[in-house]
């Protein structure tokens, strides 16, 4: 369903994992369906946030290293300078 984009099929893997015996599944499908719209989207467009969250890690990796060390202005050159 991940691999193929194949949002449709949301519902009946959720349908399916209600009826198992796993609580955390549950808990989890319950979650899913506060915002199945956004799920769905999630498994059947191409667009992604992932090179964004990369840099928001890259970003916080720079800023916990630098922590104490300096004022901000040292940490923000090293995040617009850095390849």
């Amino acid at each position: 369903m991940m691999v193929h984009r194949q949002g449709q099929r949301l519902e009946t893997w959720m349908t399916t994992g209600a009826r198992d015996d796993l609580p955390e599944l549950h808990s989890f499908i319950t979650g899913l369906r506060r915002d199945q719209d956004a799920g769905t989207a999630g498994l059947t467009l191409a667009y992604s946030s992932g090179p964004v969250e990369g840099h928001v890690n890259r970003i916080k990796m720079i800023m916990r290293q630098m922590y104490g060390r300096a004022n901000p202005d040292l940490p923000r050159k090293r995040v617009l300078l850095a390849d």
